[in-house]
């Protein structure tokens, strides 16, 4: 574990060039590029070219969507215990997000015309779901739900296939009970190349949403401007800012949870308590070993830990506010809970207080765990369903109206010189006044 001390010298600096991680290759984003031009000349062929290579699945484009009979299978072979786990995370994510649905409004602005706004869901959404060495079910709730809460007319899943052509049943179940019919097993850069420029099986959507690997991210990236995409969630990361009351095996079990998505993520340990620095190192080794993806945790410790050293809470909250972390978890006592909940302001999601790991957000609390990363929290937030609606503005002048905005368009006009803009205006008083 690194260990570095927040008045150290070159500090922030070092901070920044680690919170960035391992940035998108050349060899990546060239790669990228020819899957999205191979499937935009030649379509569905290139989409079965790239599930032969990459997820080594002999798949005819009558085979990409997945049918109503394996969405039913998938449904019934659902363990009761799942259905009724999947069934509360639906509803605790559509309560919260019910209470970001924006309204329409419509008011008189300073000239006496009407003015506001409406808001409208995107035609058409597509969804990504990873799938690999790990489906993750949850994603599916924390997109899929918002999506139906904005009312999105047409709604399309893509997840990537096992080699037998198979996608998880829990994924599918899943996104049959949130009421997603229309499933591609095809994952990846293609399945973006996909979503973008539509397919003879596979239509284009308007707008791309959910997580993956280094080459979905990259993917999204590229391909935005001509579709629009929700973040571009990289790696994994979690902070976790704790003082001498942390218990270091609750912290070392929350910092392994991020640490099992694998080792390009991020891991903050951000204390006060130098002593607990250790504590957490010697859960970390023994937690580790007995869990199923020792590997993976090993890698991820060995390459993307961070232990910080600062002097009060005030620190902590400069160096959360710097890093802009995922999920943010505080192991403090109340007032400095408070302090942080006061100070911070650029973190993914907070989990407020020891009792409050990540996974409740990961999985079940409420808030979608779509969320910014790589620092990019400085300037954007974590996936919501104003996402999945645009915003259309109106505004409605009659002539009396006109004749009080007049001399400020005529000033602008000249300002800018633009005479054409202010003849748009006058030439209609004119008419009147003739």
């Amino acid at each position: 574990m690194k260990h570095w001390d927040y008045s150290s010298a070159g500090f922030f600096k070092r901070l920044s060039t680690f919170s960035r991680g391992r940035q998108s290759s050349a060899e990546v984003e060239e790669a990228v590029r020819a899957i999205l031009a191979d499937v935009r000349e030649r379509g569905d062929a290139a989409v079965a070219d790239c599930i032969r290579k990459f997820d080594h699945a002999e798949l005819k484009p009558s085979r990409f969507r997945v049918g109503a009979d394996e969405m039913a299978a998938a449904a019934k072979s659902l363990r009761p215990a799942a259905k009724k786990a999947i069934r509360e995370a639906i509803a605790s994510v559509k309560e919260f997000g019910r209470h970001g649905l924006p309204r329409a409004w419509q008011s008189k602005n300073g000239h006496g015309a009407s003015v506001g706004e409406r808001f409208h869901p995107i035609p058409r959404v597509g969804l990504y779901i990873p799938g690999g060495r790990v489906p993750l079910v949850s994603t599916v709730i924390m997109t899929g739900v918002l999506a139906r809460l904005a009312r999105v007319p047409e709604i399309a899943a893509f997840t990537p296939c096992g080699r037998d052509g198979s996608v998880s049943p829990e994924i599918l179940a899943t996104l049959g009970m949130i009421g997603i019919e229309e499933v591609y097993r095809v994952g990846g850069a293609q399945a973006i190349g996909a979503m973008t420029h539509g397919t003879k099986t596979i239509p284009a959507v308007d707008k791309i949403y959910g997580p993956g690997n280094a080459y979905v991210v990259e993917a999204k990236r590229q391909v935005f401007g001509r579709v629009g995409v929700d973040l571009l969630p990289g790696p994994s990361e979690v902070m976790v800012i704790a003082d001498e009351t942390a218990r270091a095996d609750w912290v070392a079990a929350d910092l392994l949870a991020q640490a099992e998505h694998g080792a390009n993520g991020r891991i903050y340990l951000v204390t006060t308590g130098r002593e607990l620095v250790g504590a957490v190192e010697d859960e970390l080794a023994k937690q580790a070993a007995s869990l199923a993806h020792a590997d993976v945790l090993k890698a991820a410790l060995r390459e993307g830990i961070l232990a910080v050293t600062v002097a009060d809470t005030a620190q902590a909250v400069e160096v959360a506010n710097f890093v802009a972390p995922e999920h943010l978890e505080l192991h403090l006592e109340a007032a400095a809970v408070k302090q942080c909940l006061a100070g911070v302001t650029t973190a993914g999601c907070i989990m407020a207080g020891a009792h409050t790991p990540t996974v409740l957000g990961d999985f079940t609390a409420g808030p979608s765990h779509v969320l910014p990363t790589g620092r990019s929290g400085r300037f954007s937030s974590g996936l919501r369903v104003s996402d999945f609606l645009r915003k259309t503005s109106f505004v409605s002048y009659n002539e009396t109206n006109l004749r009080r905005a007049w001399p400020t368009v005529k000033a602008f006009s000249e300002m800018e010189q633009l005479d054409a803009h202010g003849r748009s205006a006058s030439i209609r008083l004119d008419a009147a006044d003739s």
